[in-house]
């Protein structure tokens, strides 16, 4: 079965249009008061991902006081409060 150019242009497409897109259709069938909960959700997601993603390459990297930190350990995010995302939920792995 020969692919369509939409489906093509689609799977080009960086994930952040993906979800853009995802929320706009989402916008047209939910009330503006309640598609505010869809929206801060996916912008608190980023923001634990962008804390994650910048501790877990300060750890990988063991300066200072991170010498010796293993980048996969829970306790290390712990110690910082910072949430950890196992790998198969991580932003870079959609």
């Amino acid at each position: 079965m020969a692919r369509t150019k939409s489906q093509k242009e689609i799977k080009e497409e960086p994930i952040e249009k993906q979800l853009w897109k995802a929320a706009d259709k989402l916008r047209k069938n939910i009330d503006a008061a309640e598609y505010k909960h869809v929206v801060l959700g996916l912008m608190f997601l980023k923001y634990i991902s962008d804390s994650f993603e910048e501790m877990y390459f300060r750890l990988q990297k063991g300066e200072g006081e991170y010498a010796g930190a293993d980048p996969e350990d829970k306790d290390e995010y712990k110690g910082e409060n910072i949430f950890f995302v196992p790998q198969q939920a991580r932003w870079s792995q959609s």
